[in-house]
């Protein structure tokens, strides 16, 4: 059972910073990474502690774990990727390995490097610079959304099913082995997304995502668990965006999934969210004046929306292909995945985030600063 380490009637008193961040996942700590060591008072504040509640695989590129001095959290690496149609497999070699990374050890590595003061508080709203909390408002004059796709500080905000959202679900049982992440694209478990296998040490991470909100995946995630001859245990699952959305509004850096920062297709949100909350970071420490700050940030993000755009294409198209006909397109491209992979790569490069120097950690200021 998840414990918070206040209860929710505790009040926090009139809490200001010059930074509040909501959210305390990879985006909100990437922002916080950045901010170290800047002379600003950095409030992070999130409904669970740092690390305590994952909600996805837990895989990202290994090259941006070690570009960001995260390297001790990976449990084990993959430097292959098998996918599986009804008409066969095809197994792809990558110039890279996928890292699968213990989640609350990565979390406590990174909000080391950081170093922002915590607080555990439910962010339920905000009017203007005041953030509503269930311990009381918050104050700063720069405010950073990195909550997730329900968007909580935007009047805008959205719920599935009738939003551009995916859906995933899986189970971690105790199962180890296997040195690629496998992924499965077959109608008849899922009819719009895919199934996937991640290994993790001592452990698999299995689960099924699909692009149409309204469907289902529980009993598909069961499914490819029993096919694996494998425990459908310790389940976890999150709604995840399909769609870029504006990073910015209303004074707000929208940072992660609310930004809609999660790759269509794929469904790779992590590497982005690292991505994204750096560069808000370094806007924010930036000096310039906070609308131009803000302005900056949300060009920087809108200028990915090339990328978006067409893995959104492919998410549409993929389903659509006669499963022989995309069997043997993955075979025909199996020659060219050091190319393929490379390009994926560096469309969200870990040179980004091996620029934000590895600082070392910084003690949070004191509330009285």
């Amino acid at each position: 059972m998840t414990r918070r380490r206040t209860g929710p009637g505790t009040p926090l008193g009139a809490e200001r910073a010059d930074v509040l961040i909501c959210g305390a996942s990879f985006a909100g700590l990437a922002v916080a990474r950045e901010l170290a060591g800047r002379g600003l008072d950095v409030l992070l504040v999130d409904r669970y502690e740092v690390g305590e509640r994952a909600t996805s695989a837990c895989a990202a590129p290994a090259p941006w774990l070690r570009a960001l001095g995260l390297e001790a959290s990976i449990r084990q690496e993959l430097g292959a990727m098998t996918f599986t149609t009804p008409h066969g497999s095809v197994r792809y070699e990558m110039p890279w390995a996928w890292a699968a990374f213990d989640y609350r050890h990565l979390c406590e590595l990174l909000h080391a490097q950081g170093g922002a003061r915590f607080e555990t508080a439910t962010v339920r709203g905000r009017h203007g610079r005041v953030v509503e909390t269930d311990r009381g408002e918050l104050t700063a004059p720069v405010i950073v959304d990195a909550l997730g796709w329900r968007r909580v500080l935007d009047a805008d905000g959205y719920q599935p099913p009738d939003a551009p959202l995916s859906r995933g679900l899986e189970v971690h049982p105790e199962r180890g082995g296997g040195d690629a992440l496998d992924v499965w694209i077959e109608r008849s478990l899922v009819r719009r997304g895919y199934g996937w296998r991640v290994p993790a040490g001592g452990e698999a991470r299995i689960g099924v995502g699909s692009y149409e909100p309204r469907h289902h995946v529980k009993e598909p995630t069961r499914a490819l668990a029993e096919r694996l001859d494998a425990d459908p245990v310790r389940w976890q699952g999150n709604w995840f965006p399909h769609r870029l959305r504006a990073a910015a509004a209303d004074g707000v850096f929208f940072v992660g999934d609310s930004a809609g920062h999660c790759l269509p297709l794929s469904g790779e949100g992590i590497r982005t969210a690292l991505h994204f909350g750096l560069a808000a970071g370094r806007e924010i420490a930036s000096g310039k004046p906070p609308g131009r700050a803000l302005a900056d940030y949300a060009a920087f993000s809108a200028r990915h929306a090339p990328l978006y755009r067409f893995a959104l294409a492919l998410q549409r198209t993929v389903p659509r292909l006669p499963p022989r006909a995309l069997t043997l397109a993955l075979r025909a491209l199996r020659p060219q995945s050091e190319r393929m992979f490379s390009w994926y790569l560096a469309q969200v490069a870990p040179a980004a985030g091996a620029a934000a120097a590895r600082r070392p950690a910084r003690p949070a200021p004191s509330r009285a600063a």
